[in-house]
């Protein structure tokens, strides 16, 4: 800079200016406990100060150089800002799906405060702003995975509680099928699937001691991953994504750490304590009609084009206990309404456990808690060797009937991170921890405090906004 232009400054101003821009941009260094933005200060310095390095040497230039580089800087500035904003303090999510419906709807936009927990500090810190994993049109990564940074977390408003609405990365979501079709898919789900139709005369696991269970699911998994591995014109190549880039859930917190989750006939217990159902929780009912659902009964009872296509389809349909009952009263319209019965077990979490477990009867299963311990055995290892292996970095194997974490034998493990349990409140139409298991702390993302914007999908143009959900607070909704 000319020296002409050094003596118009008011040093004065200018050495409060950068004296007040410091003292906040080291609070936020003391609060994300990371010295590492020390190397910015001198350039803070030199803005303020020296102004030896022409920040904004464009404005000097004419014509076009002068208009396209404005844009530029202007534009850069406000991608730079919003990946602060969405990194540490607040991002916008929508509802993609019916997994919690009738508490939050398809279409609802969310206002995610990530004060609430604590903003994490970025494994992958270097990623285009406004993506989560995948560039838009390219079709490609949105990140780069060096450097990557351990897990660290900055001091929050507080910690998860009980029935929280969380948004959170999806723990399954750390291998996936590249191909955009099977993106969405549990890629082990599909591997166990795909091994199950490959040899479709099994032995039972009942009759098999815990060695050979955990044998015969070891080569029912493999054979669907070489499945899909020789298939790569239909399921794509393999793919791994860091935990702060997979996609992003929305559910309900029903299992703290440190508790003992069970569930009978539908009904959350901790510790032997019933749950709070949500107020507007759903359960599938099998549904036999005498004519169509006139349309203004439709949107009384809150149900959908999607709920419709379920009925048509499948024979069930996602209904809350007011909808039941307003039903079952309407002889007119309806001719049978029964609760669904799914006693699947193929599906549930553990996928290699055996359990005989449901989505409805689940458990008694003990949630991993930090710094504590649990005894382990060939029977409840598959509950937790995800837990061990996956989310907490260690190497194990199984050999000789004898359980090896980190090349030593282990009859014990002792956690190091808190872990949750997420359910939809539309229970039997939601893809949660009874299928993929626990929510490990490094996978929080935040919480939503209110409905900024909901559309309803079903419905056009001012129609479809749901005017009675704006602003309304996430917290109030039971």
């Amino acid at each position: 800079m000319e020296k002409k232009e050094k003596e118009k400054l008011n040093m004065k101003v200018q050495w409060t200016k950068f004296a007040i821009v410091i003292i906040l941009y080291l609070l936020f260094l003391v609060w994300l406990k990371s010295w590492l933005g020390l190397i910015v200060v001198p350039f803070i310095y030199d803005i303020y100060i020296t102004k030896k390095i022409r920040w904004q040497w464009w404005k000097d230039a004419e014509g076009p150089v002068k208009f396209i580089m404005s844009w530029i800087d202007a534009l850069v500035f406000a991608l730079v800002a919003v990946y602060f904003i969405n990194l540490f303090f607040f991002q916008n999510y929508v509802i993609p799906s019916s997994s919690l419906e009738k508490s939050l709807l398809t279409g609802d936009y969310l206002f995610v405060s990530k004060m609430s927990y604590g903003p994490r500090i970025p494994e992958t810190p270097l990623t285009l702003p406004l993506t989560q994993h995948t560039l838009p049109i390219f079709e490609c990564k949105s990140y780069i995975e060096w450097p990557h940074w351990d897990y660290r977390r900055a001091k929050g408003f507080g910690k998860v509680k009980l029935n929280d609405i969380v948004v959170f990365n999806y723990p399954a979501g750390d291998t996936l099928c590249a191909a955009p079709q099977y993106q969405a898919h549990d890629f082990y789900q599909l591997c166990y699937q795909l091994g199950y139709q490959i040899y479709p005369q099994r032995p039972n696991p009942d009759s098999l001691s815990a060695m050979q269970r955990r044998m015969y699911f070891d080569f029912i998994y493999q054979a669907g991953r070489q499945e899909v591995e020789r298939n790569q014109a239909e399921y794509g190549e393999i793919i791994t994504r860091p935990a702060d880039r997979r996609e992003n859930y929305v559910k309900r917190c029903v299992g703290l750490p440190g508790k003992t989750l069970q569930i009978k006939n539908r009904i959350v217990y901790l510790d032997g304590k019933a749950n709070k159902e949500p107020d507007n929780v759903q359960y599938a009912y099998n549904l036999k009609l005498k004519q169509n659902l006139p349309e203004e009964l439709m949107e009384d009872l809150g149900i959908t084009m999607e709920d419709l296509m379920s009925l048509n389809t499948a024979g069930y349909m996602p209904l809350t206990k007011r909808a039941v009952s307003t039903l079952a009263k309407r002889k007119d319209l309806v001719e049978s309404i029964k609760i669904s019965d799914d006693n699947s077990t193929l599906d549930i979490y553990p996928l290699n456990g055996n359990t005989h477990w449901t989505r409805d009867n689940y458990g008694p299963v003990w949630i991993p808690a930090k710094g504590q311990s649990i005894q382990l055995t060939l029977d409840n290892l598959p509950i937790y060797e995800r837990c061990i292996r996956t989310y907490e970095g260690n190497t194990l194997e199984v050999a000789d009937g004898k359980i090896i974490i980190n090349g030593k034998v282990a009859t014990s493990y002792t956690f190091k991170l808190d872990y949750y349990w997420m359910m939809g409140d539309n229970r039997h139409n939601s893809l949660d921890s009874r299928y993929w298991g626990f929510v490990p702390e490094d996978h929080i993302v935040g919480k939503p405090i209110f409905i900024w914007w909901s559309s309803d999908p079903d419905r056009n143009g001012f129609g479809g906004i749901r005017w009675s959900r704006l602003f309304r607070f996430v917290d109030n909704i039971k």
